[in-house]
């Protein structure tokens, strides 16, 4: 899978996660759909949709034991970096550590490290 494919597999993952955990109506931000993402959110789901995927290969296939929020915490981390990256001021919330994270986020975390465990196989 290519970087452009699995960053669209990162969102696809995001949107279907805060469609099934978060509480309520969404902001519209949250569920864009691929088409209208901006072009640094697509640079930084392609970043860490490798990490991820680098990570799973360096491991040879053990991170697939790490527990469940352990592979919310490294997507987290890694997107944290992005924003860094992308933002010379990023919002609080936009890097804010793992234990502070609402719970929605961090169960769709989770489940985009799985959806990228699961295609890269």
């Amino acid at each position: 899978m290519s970087e452009a494919e699995g960053a669209r597999l990162f969102r696809e993952s995001w949107i279907a996660g805060v469609r099934k955990y978060f509480p309520g109506e969404p902001k519209p931000g949250y569920v864009t759909p691929w088409e209208e993402t901006p072009e640094w959110e697509r640079q930084a789901a392609g970043a860490v949709y490798e990490q991820v995927r680098q990570f799973l290969a360096l491991s040879g296939g053990h991170a697939a034991r790490l527990s469940r929020e352990q592979k919310s915490r490294f997507v987290a981390t890694a997107w944290t970096a992005q924003m860094f990256k992308h933002f010379e001021d990023p919002k609080p919330g936009y890097v804010a550590d793992w234990p502070d994270l609402p719970e929605w986020q961090q169960e769709t975390d989770a489940d985009i490290f799985r959806a990228i465990e699961d295609a890269v196989g």
